[in-house]
């Protein structure tokens, strides 16, 4: 059974969600408080799970594939755009190597906020960021901090283990073995095979409990499981937009297959969003067409909706990325730190602020904060697909190496270039 004070957190962050959710929540914090065995607590959570959504919810949230699509809006499903496969080829590798970039960029600040981080690479001399992080600086506080070598300047000589890019080998191994039709189940099978438990995180960790624990596949989102908007399978995006370029539609629909496993609603959506917006950016040049493309595949009455729109809009207003970041954590700083909406807004940021330079746009990313490591991916990602490798500066993709380890069983060692080639072949 759960731990008496890990069943209480979930119960804690359960009331959490189903009020960002929408729902009258009328277990009260006292009552929880009195809780003190596993069989009261279970029936606080019973209580919790039939809480309503309120009439009043301003926001259309479905997660069944047909109820998304009936509310999204106008936009491009298909792009009819003509690209010769050597570029197409060179922007494939441009978004591996900037998706591991900018991993290896935000890992050593993970769950900093950005105030922080600022303070660190001022102390270090090397604000505005324009590289990979000195090792050692000092914190706001005057205290001597250093970092994890392996992904700080000079230190850098692969990609290293990180959950972030563990997921897009798995689905790669996905694809080559079931390719296009593959179903959520499957995705289940692929996580108990080739990924241990204690390298999954939040509402993979949930789900993974409870497909060990034979739940039904309606409840393994969402039993015990108070992390499904979190921003798990947003990170999991990548490799359904490598899959599918010019595609968004497709890429959408892969991505939501993946994360039904163990999301829902605007969890489910920041993973269809940056499927959308990579297999976008494999074709087009353009920042804004790339996030409307993106955007044309989620209901446009969603919180992730609504937060996009915002940032768009604040961009035009603000000049300086900072002060359209501290807008985005007034408005949607209430938000847990690894939450889908708030981080998706950062990726926004530094793809928006950024202009189609790679250097700005992974920095701006990591220096806003929160889950830093996931962003300085995801926009490295897009940023890199956009550009291609040939675009790229080599300050970021040669200390990789060439290389990428994971915790992924039977995909420890890999070469960045051969898994461009791994998923050149799955191309219809």
């Amino acid at each position: 059974m759960t731990a008496v004070n890990t069943l209480r957190s979930l119960v804690e962050e359960e009331m959490v969600q189903l009020s960002e959710e929408g729902c009258d929540v009328h277990v009260t914090a006292a009552a929880l408080e009195e809780a003190g065995t596993e069989e009261s607590l279970m029936r606080v959570y019973q209580q919790l799970r039939k809480s309503i959504i309120r009439a009043d919810f301003p926001y259309a949230e479905p997660t069944d594939l047909d109820g998304i699509r009936k509310e999204r809006p106008d936009g491009p499903r298909q792009l009819n755009v003509r690209t010769s496969a050597k570029r197409l080829t060179d922007r494939l590798s441009g978004a591996w190597l900037g998706r591991v970039a900018g991993c290896m960029l935000g890992k050593p600040v993970e769950g900093r906020n950005s105030k922080w981080i600022k303070a660190f690479l001022q102390n270090a001399e090397v604000w505005p960021l324009n590289d990979y992080f000195p090792r050692k600086s000092k914190d706001p506080d005057g205290n001597t901090v250093e970092l994890t070598a392996e992904c700080c300047r000079g230190g850098v000589q692969a990609g290293v283990p990180d959950d972030d890019l563990n997921y897009t080998l798995v689905a790669l191994r996905l694809m080559e073995e079931k390719g296009y039709a593959f179903k959520t189940q499957d995705v289940a099978r692929l996580w108990l095979s080739l990924l241990p438990y204690d390298c999954v995180c939040t509402a993979e960790r949930r789900a993974y409990a409870n497909l060990v624990c034979e739940r039904q596949p309606a409840e393994v989102p969402l039993y015990l499981n108070p992390y499904r908007e979190w921003i798990g399978a947003q990170i999991r995006a990548d490799f359904f937009g490598y899959a599918t370029p010019g595609n968004p539609e497709l890429a959408a629909e892969l991505a939501w297959r993946d994360a039904t496993l163990s999301h829902v609603k605007n969890g489910v959506y920041g993973e269809m969003f940056v499927a959308a917006m990579l297999s976008a950016a494999l074709v087009l040049d353009d920042v804004d067409k790339v996030i409307e493309a993106g955007l044309a595949q989620i209901p446009r009455k969603c919180r992730l909706a609504e937060a996009a729109t915002d940032v768009l809009a604040w961009h035009k207003e603000k000049e300086d990325w900072e002060e359209a970041l501290q807008l985005v954590l007034e408005k949607y700083g209430h938000y847990h730190a690894v939450h889908t909406i708030n981080n998706a807004a950062i990726v926004l940021l530094g793809l928006l602020y950024g202009g189609k330079d790679f250097t700005r746009t992974v920095c701006i990313s990591v220096m806003c904060g929160l889950d830093t490591d996931c962003n300085g991916a995801t926009a490295g990602s897009i940023c890199g697909a956009m550009l291609g490798e040939q675009a790229l500066p080599s300050n970021w993709s040669w200390p990789l190496n060439d290389r990428l380890q994971s915790t992924v069983s039977g995909l420890a060692e890999n070469k960045i270039s051969e898994l461009v080639k791994r998923t050149k072949r799955l191309w219809r």
